[in-house]
C-alpha cells in the first residue's frame, strides 16, 4: 500500500492567501544560495502584507512606529491576598453564628461518635469559604463540613485591613 503523498500549502502574493494547488505541480521549485543570501539579512523581498515601506528588520520596538509607547512601565496588578492561619499576633475570629450538626441516622445506628477536626479558610467578611478535613471518622465527616460551611465569624482585621485567616475547627458529635 503507498502512502498518501502530502499537497503542501502555495502562497500566493496576488491575493495574498494561502491556497492549496489543485493539480501535481510539474516541477519543483529549487532553492539557491541566492534566495538564501536575501534570507540571511532577515528582510522579505518586496515587503510583507500589512508591512511599513522601509520598515525595521525584525520589526520595530514596541510593536509601533516610533519605538516604546511610554517609559513609565505599568503598575502591577494587586497581588491576591493569602490567607493567614491564626496564631503568633494573629488572634482566631470570634464566632458570631454557629449552626449545629445532624447527626447522621447511620452514625447513631452504629454507634459511632466523636470529633471531626477542618482547616477552614475565613473570607475578610467572616464567611467560611473554603474547608479541608484533617480528621475524624468519615461517616461524620459530610455532617461536619455542611454545618461548618454556615458558621459566620467577626472579620480579622491586620493594619486595619480585613483579611482571610486560615482557622482550625472542631466539630463534636456525642451519642447521649
Amino acid at each position: 500500500m503507498r502512502a498518501a503523498k502530502r499537497i503542501k500549502p502555495v502562497f500566493t502574493t496576488a491575493s495574498g492567501k494561502l491556497l492549496a494547488p489543485t493539480s501535481i505541480p510539474k516541477e519543483i521549485a529549487k532553492i539557491s544560495d541566492a534566495d538564501l543570501e536575501l534570507e540571511s539579512y532577515g528582510g522579505v523581498v518586496g515587503g510583507v502584507p500589512g508591512g511599513v515601506p522601509g520598515g525595521q528588520l525584525g520589526g520595530v520596538i514596541g510593536g509601533v512606529i516610533g519605538g516604546v509607547l511610554s517609559s513609565v512601565p505599568r503598575p502591577a496588578p494587586p497581588a491576591p491576598v493569602q490567607a493567614v492561619r491564626v496564631g503568633g499576633h494573629i488572634r482566631p475570629p470570634r464566632l458570631l453564628r454557629r449552626v449545629e450538626p445532624l447527626f447522621p441516622e447511620i452514625a447513631k445506628l452504629a454507634r459511632i461518635q466523636g470529633e471531626v477536626r477542618i482547616d477552614a479558610i475565613i473570607d475578610a467578611r467572616g464567611q467560611v469559604v473554603e474547608m479541608k478535613i484533617l480528621s475524624g471518622h468519615p461517616v461524620l465527616a459530610t455532617a461536619a463540613l455542611q454545618a461548618v460551611r454556615q458558621w459566620v465569624y467577626e472579620p480579622t482585621f491586620l493594619n486595619e485591613q480585613p483579611i482571610p485567616v486560615v482557622l482550625e475547627v472542631t466539630v463534636e458529635f456525642r451519642l447521649h
